[in-house]
C-alpha cells in the first residue's frame, strides 16, 4: 500500500506531502490544476519514463519520496533480495532529478538503478486509464492475466518443465549430430591413420631404443679396430699370458724363496682374475658391435618413421600409441553413431509427445478459464450501462514454447452484431474506461498487494453510469487500496478519502497544492463538480444525497 508521497520542487509544486490510505483515494479539481504532475511525480520516483524535464523552474533538483507499506509475503521483497537492497517492511523508494538531468535514485537509503525501481513498481502500482499500453490494453500481457485468473500455475509450470525437457533433449541430439557430421567428415582420414599405426605398431620407450642402437651401430666402425687391440693386449698374447708365464716361473721357485715369493703370487693370481673379467668384457663389447649393416638401415627406417607419424599427428612419439587408441575410440564411436542418434531423436520425441500433453491440458483449461472471465466481464457491463455489449477472451493458436501454444487476446464489440477486435481499438473513451474497470474488478481478486491507480477512467461517463463506475471502484478498493483521478462528481462521492489539487500565484509564479477535502469542504467541492464555479444550495444538497448513497 502506497503511504506516503512526499513532493519537492517538480513542475510546478514547490513542496507537497499527501498521505494516503487504504480503501478509495480521490483526486479531484480543476483541468490543469496539477493532478496529472502527481501522477508524473509518482511515476519518476518508481522509475518510469515520462517527461524530459521535472525540476521546477528555479531550483536545482526536484525530489521524490514515495513510502510503502509490504506485507511479509510481498513480491517486492523478491526485487529486493535479487538486488541486494534492505529488505524491510516500510519501503522508501528516493528520486532525485538534478536540473541538468541527471537522476539518481535510492531504496531504503541505498544507491540503485532505474531499472530496479521499474521492477519494484511492477510489485507495488498498477497504472490505468485512457493510455494504459503498460496494463489492460497490452495484448502481450492478457495470457499471463488469464493464467492467473484461472489459477493456472501448477499447469503453466508443468508446460514451462516440459519445454525445458525437449529443449535439452534437442540441443543433445543437435550435438551428436554435428559430432558425429565432424567424424564423418574424417572418416578417412581416421581409418588412415589407425590402419598406419596399426601397421607400425610403435611402442613407449622405443623411438629412445632405436636412437640408441642407431647411434651405436654408427659408432662401432670407428672404434671396434682399437677395442680389438685391446682385447689382444688383454688377452694370451698379451697381458694375461704374460702373467701366466711370470705366475708359473715364481711358482716353480717359490719353495727355494723361504715365502718371499708368496705375496708377488697372490697378486699375480689376482691380476689374472681381474684381467679376465677386462678380456670378456671388452669381448662382449666386440660382439654387441659386430652387427649387419641391414640392421642400422632398419632401425634407421623405423626410428625415421616412428618420428614421422609423430610429426603428422603432432604428438610426442611415446604418445603414438594412446593417439592410436583415440581414433580407434572415433571410429567406433562413428560405427555406433546412427544408433545413437536413433535414440537421442526417439527420446526428443518422447520430450515432445509429453510438452504436447501438457500444453493441450493447458489450452483446455484456458479455455475454461476464458469462458469463465467472459461471463464475469459481461455480468460487471451491465451495472456499468454496457449490458449489449459483447466482451470475450480469444484463444489463437501460437509457436510452441514455454507459455504453451496458445495466443490470448482480450476483444470487444460495443453492440451485439458490430465486429468485435482488440480492445484498445475498438471502444469509446467512455466504453474503454468502463471495459477496463470492469475487466479489472473480475481479474483484481487474484492479485495482492498492488495499489491500483484510475487516471481519469470515468472520462466520458455522467450521471447513472459514473455512479455506477464509482461504486465499482468503491468495491474494487475493499481491502486494498485505489487512487482515482477524476472529474466526476459520482465517483468522487464514493471515496473513502478526498483531496482536492489546486493551482495558486505566488510572487508571479504558479504553484500547486494539495488539499484533504473533509466536512462542509467535501461537500462543497463535490457541489462545484455538479455545478461548476457558482455553488448553489441545491448543488449542495445533490452533493449530499451523492455522498449518502
Amino acid at each position: 500500500m502506497l503511504r506516503g508521497l512526499d513532493i519537492r520542487d517538480m513542475l510546478i509544486i514547490d513542496r507537497l506531502d499527501l498521505v494516503f490510505q487504504p480503501g478509495l483515494n480521490v483526486l479531484t479539481g480543476e483541468t490543469g490544476a496539477g493532478k496529472s504532475i502527481l501522477l508524473d511525480s509518482l511515476g519518476f520516483v518508481l522509475g518510469w519514463r515520462g517527461r524530459a524535464e521535472l525540476v521546477r523552474a528555479g531550483a536545482d533538483q526536484g525530489e521524490v519520496v514515495a513510502t510503502f507499506d509490504i506485507a511479509p509475503d510481498h513480491p517486492a521483497r523478491g526485487v529486493l533480495r535479487e538486488a541486494g537492497l534492505p529488505e524491510e517492511d516500510e519501503l522508501i523508494l528516493r528520486r532525485v532529478n538534478a536540473a541538468d538531468g541527471r537522476k539518481t535514485a535510492w531504496v531504503n537509503d541505498r544507491r540503485c538503478s532505474g531499472e530496479v525501481l521499474r521492477r519494484l513498481s511492477e510489485t507495488l502500482v498498477e497504472l490505468h486509464g485512457q493510455h494504459d499500453d503498460r496494463g489492460l490494453l497490452n495484448p502481450k500481457g492478457h495470457r499471463d492475466l488469464l493464467d492467473t485468473y484461472g489459477d493456472l500455475g501448477g499447469l503453466r509450470d508443468a508446460v514451462r518443465a516440459a519445454w525445458r525437457d525437449v529443449a535439452a533433449r534437442r540441443k543433445s541430439l543437435a550435438a551428436a549430430e554435428e559430432a558425429l557430421q565432424k567424424v564423418r567428415a574424417e572418416e578417412d582420414f581416421l581409418r588412415h591413420a589407425v590402419a598406419e599405426l596399426d601397421r607400425l605398431d610403435p611402442q613407449p620407450g622405443e623411438e629412445a631404443e632405436l636412437d640408441t642402437r642407431r647411434r651405436l651401430m654408427q659408432s662401432g666402425e670407428r672404434i671396434r679396430e682399437d677395442i680389438s687391440r685391446a682385447a689382444e693386449a688383454l688377452g694370451v698374447e698379451g697381458a694375461e699370458g704374460s702373467a701366466a708365464n711370470a705366475l708359473r716361473w715364481l711358482e716353480g721357485v717359490a719353495e727355494k724363496a723361504e715365502g718371499r715369493l708368496d705375496e708377488p703370487i697372490t697378486a699375480i693370481v689376482r691380476a689374472l682374475v681381474e684381467l679376465d673379467e677386462a678380456a670378456s668384457g671388452v669381448s662382449r663389447c666386440l660382439e654387441a658391435l659386430s652387427f649387419n649393416p641391414l640392421d642400422l638401415e632398419e632401425a634407421e627406417e623405423r626410428l625415421f618413421a616412428i618420428r614421422a607419424l609423430a610429426r603428422k599427428h603432432d604428438v610426442l612419439p611415446d604418445d603414438l600409441g594412446a593417439f592410436a587408441e583415440g581414433v580407434r575410440r572415433q571410429i567406433a564411436a562413428l560405427e555406433q553413431g546412427d544408433a545413437d542418434l536413433k535414440a537421442l531423436g526417439a527420446a526428443v520425441i518422447d520430450a515432445e509427445a509429453t510438452y504436447a500433453t501438457a500444453a493441450e491440458a493447458l489450452s483446455a483449461a484456458r479455455q475454461t478459464a476464458a469462458g469463465a472471465l467472459d461471463r464475469a466481464v459481461t455480468a460487471e457491463l451491465a451495472p456499468l450501462k454496457m449490458e449489449r455489449a459483447v466482451f470475450e477472451t480469444r484463444l489463437t493458436a501460437a509457436d510452441a514454447g514455454p507459455s504453451g501454444q496458445d495466443e490470448v487476446t482480450f476483444s470487444v464489440a460495443t453492440n451485439p452484431g458490430a465486429p468485435a477486435g482488440p480492445l484498445a481499438k475498438i471502444a469509446s473513451g467512455g466504453e474503454l474506461s468502463r471495459f477496463l474497470l470492469a475487466l479489472k474488478v473480475c481479474l483484481t481478486g487474484t492479485e495482492s498487494g498492488l495499489t491500483l491507480i484510475f487516471d481519469e477512467i470515468d472520462r466520458g461517463v455522467g450521471g447513472a453510469t459514473a455512479d455506477a463506475v464509482g461504486r465499482r471502484l468503491a468495491q474494487l478498493a475493499t481491502g486494498g487500496q485505489v487512487l482515482v483521478v477524476t472529474h466526476s462528481p459520482q465517483v468522487a462521492a464514493k471515496a473513502a478519502h478526498h483531496w482536492r489539487v489546486e493551482k495558486r500565484v505566488e510572487n508571479e509564479q504558479t504553484l500547486s497544492t494539495v488539499r484533504p477535502m473533509q466536512g462542509d469542504d467535501r461537500v462543497d467541492e463535490i457541489a462545484r463538480m455538479l455545478s461548476g464555479e457558482h455553488i448553489t444550495p441545491e448543488a449542495r444538497a445533490a452533493a449530499e444525497a451523492l455522498m449518502g448513497g
